[in-house]
């Protein structure tokens, strides 16, 4: 998944892994939690935090922590402790509504403040956590730092301050008081925000990793055939500097970065045991390949338009579920992530959830035996479903001569000397186009540097110009706080530098994989990481470009 302004938001791209609410829960009444015990009652109101995670039986006031050195922590918990559970709270917000209904617009609204500073906060997402289990609880525990990364709400609040909030900059370096408050929230209409109803106070230490000045220089680009060497493009102190957060963990997991100036390369920095040769797996990427494929299989006349419609590839009446809504799914629909499928990967709950998907037999007939969702068949909306790409590879499997797999090596891959690439397949043997396709960090920025250039390289045409012009246009409206949008398999997002924005068009994968193409600029910047599934991962790519990379470029 990459959904890279969707994580920004912490819906994401994740980009993209929220924990929504379960939708086939039945009405659920009000419940009012009742003090599990002593140790409760007398903490109502409060947040408490511990290292390493206790079961609540075994939870006593020993276990509370006063300090945590940053650093050093594996683990990091707070234990809430409220008079009552979250859907009472909101009851009394929104007394007219039903519990699920209560749980679907409301959750918990943090505060971050830091020496007594507001440094961040958070309108929890609506579906974190199960509404039953928002209408029992009145005491439980958060983890914020987890060495086991458990799939919880918690690690991405907590990174969110950190990245997102400024929560990382402001602990930098000595002790600091950390208060965290809490209070619920309801959106209909208009945000309405509760009192406070829990807080919480520890000091926090930290101090920068020492790294050596040599080690962080930038590194010298290595002659190679496929690209020419620009002389002295790149400034090399944000560099260095970038180098050094990087070797510090500031940025974590970061493999490569490789950047092409009027189409020269002026960077190639790698890390964390990568270099020139490693294939790096970008996840979802790969979906972004499959969106300029489809531009060369309809310019060559193998799918007849994007308007085609799943009933001209599929008997629909053969599968669970038919209906003419899902019969007229068009290839538009899918390659623009806007299609009426009942599916979502931003929902684990989701009947069409890529993870439901990878566990069934047939990757194909799973997404072809959804139904369709009824909110979506009333308001077409961008909602990120990989199950869609999966059956846009088979579509075009089965329309491209010779199969998918050596139309991507003979129209796309050979033009442009790729030679060393691996793929993900399906259980039916097909290249799995919702992502995993590994490729070097150099050749993903030849697949950059294809679109701006409007589909040539090395003076021949490999993509219709019309398509990749296509792919870097916005389409549909995915975030219009953020502006952000999403074409053909592509991202269509911005950069700020110095109150100026710079808009890319850009291929994105979980982990913080990117393949940023600037629309104005004649420049192109691959980044490659390993922070898979972690809530920090596009944060800090943003934190990166706009920080170190684009003021050392511009």
């Amino acid at each position: 998944m990459n959904n890279y302004a969707i994580l920004l938001l912490g819906s994401l791209i994740s980009f993209v892994f929220l924990f929504a609410c379960q939708s086939p829960e039945t009405d659920l009444i009000l419940s009012h939690g009742e003090p599990e015990g002593k140790l409760h009652k007398d903490n109502i109101g409060k947040i408490k935090f511990m290292e390493v995670a206790i079961p609540y039986e075994d939870f006593t006031e020993k276990h509370f922590l006063q300090r945590l050195n940053l650093g050093k922590a594996k683990d990091f918990n707070m234990r809430v402790f409220l008079s009552n559970t979250q859907t009472h709270y909101l009851d009394q917000l929104a007394p007219n509504m039903t519990v699920n209904d209560l749980c679907k617009n409301g959750s918990y609204h943090f505060k971050f403040y830091v020496d007594n500073r507001l440094v961040y906060e958070d309108l929890l997402n609506t579906g974190a956590g199960s509404c039953s289990y928002r209408n029992d609880a009145s005491t439980f525990r958060v983890p914020l730092i987890s060495s086991n990364s458990e799939d919880h709400w918690g690690r991405f609040l907590w990174m969110r301050f950190m990245k997102k909030g400024g929560g990382e900059d402001a602990l930098l370096s000595g002790e600091h008081k950390l208060r965290i408050e809490m209070r619920p929230y309801i959106k209909v209409k208009e945000l309405v925000i509760g009192d406070l109803i829990a807080s919480g106070e520890i000091l926090i230490s930290s101090e920068e990793k020492k790294v050596d000045p040599q080690k962080v220089k930038v590194q010298e680009i290595q002659e190679n055939e496929d690209w020419g060497i620009a002389d002295n493009v790149t400034k090399e102190k944000p560099i260095e500097e970038l180098n050094t957060k990087i070797a510090q963990d500031y940025f974590k997991n970061i493999t490569s970065i490789a950047i092409a100036k009027d189409g020269e390369l002026v960077l190639e920095e790698y890390f964390n045991g990568s270099d020139r040769t490693t294939l790096h797996d970008t996840r979802s990427v790969g979906k972004s390949f499959l969106g300029a494929a489809f531009g060369k299989a309809i310019e060559e006349g193998h799918i007849k338009s994007v308007q085609s419609e799943l009933k001209q590839f599929y008997e629909i009446d053969k599968y669970k579920n038919p209906s003419k809504e899902k019969a007229s799914i068009s290839i538009q629909q899918l390659l623009n992530m806007n299609s009426v499928l009942d599916a979502s990967d931003r929902n684990p709950d989701s009947p069409g959830n890529e993870e439901k998907m990878y566990v069934s037999e047939n990757w194909v007939d799973f997404t072809l035996n959804l139904n369709c969702d009824p909110d979506k068949i009333s308001q077409e909306a961008f909602d990120y479903i990989s199950a869609g790409t999966v059956l846009l590879g088979d579509i075009l499997n089965k329309s491209v001569p010779n199969g998918l797999e050596s139309y991507f090596k003979q129209t796309l891959f050979d033009p442009l000397q790729i030679k060393n690439f691996k793929w993900q397949y399906t259980p039916q043997g097909l290249v799995n186009t919702a992502g995993s396709l590994q490729m070097s960090s150099l050749d993903l920025l030849k697949f950059g540097q294809l679109f701006k250039n409007g589909g040539t390289w090395n003076g021949e045409s490999v993509l219709p110009k019309s398509w990749t012009e296509k792919c870097m246009k916005a389409q549909v409206l995915v975030d219009p706080e953020n502006n952000v949008q999403y074409s053909n398999l592509f991202w269509n997002n911005h950069f700020i530098v110095n109150d100026q924005s710079y808009e890319v068009a850009h291929a994105s994968g979980n982990g913080g994989n990117n393949i940023f193409i600037f629309k104005e600029l004649p420049i192109v910047v691959v980044i490659t990481a390993t922070a898979y599934n972690e809530a920090y991962a596009h944060f800090q790519v943003k934190q990166m470009m706009e920080r170190y990379i684009l003021p050392a470029i511009l």
